[in-house]
This record gives structure tokens, C-alpha cells and sequence, in this order.
């Protein structure tokens, strides 16, 4: 699998309460990577959504007939 260039960056504020709550879920689970762990999470929640909320070509009442 080819790696693509990483050169965008995206900065998001978070409280106190919920940094720890993501670092204490981390160190639980053992990941090191924290930026690498939002980054394939928040990617894989995007994905699902696209699946889930594809357009289709009738509407879903007629394809359950």
C-alpha cells in the first residue's frame, strides 16, 4: 500500500475533561500513536457514514416491497 504525503495539518480545541478521558482510553489499549489513532478513527466514522447513507436510485420504502 502506497503512503501518501501527510502535508495538511487540522488543529480542533478539546477540554480538559475530554483530552483526558481520549489519553486514559489510550493508555488502556496501549496505543502510542495518539494522532495516528483520531486520524483512523475519525476516518473510519466518516467512511461508515458515506456507507450507510448512500444514494440509491429509489427510495428505500419501494426496494423492501
Amino acid at each position: 500500500m502506497r503512503q501518501t504525503l501527510r502535508c495538511r495539518r487540522v488543529v480542533f480545541k478539546m477540554s480538559e475533561q475530554e483530552l483526558n478521558y481520549i489519553d486514559r482510553y489510550l493508555e488502556s489499549k496501549k496505543i502510542a500513536n495518539r494522532s495516528r489513532w483520531m486520524r483512523e478513527t475519525l476516518m473510519r466514522a466518516v467512511n461508515k457514514s458515506l456507507l450507510d447513507n448512500y444514494p440509491t436510485l429509489f427510495p428505500e420504502s419501494e426496494m423492501r416491497r
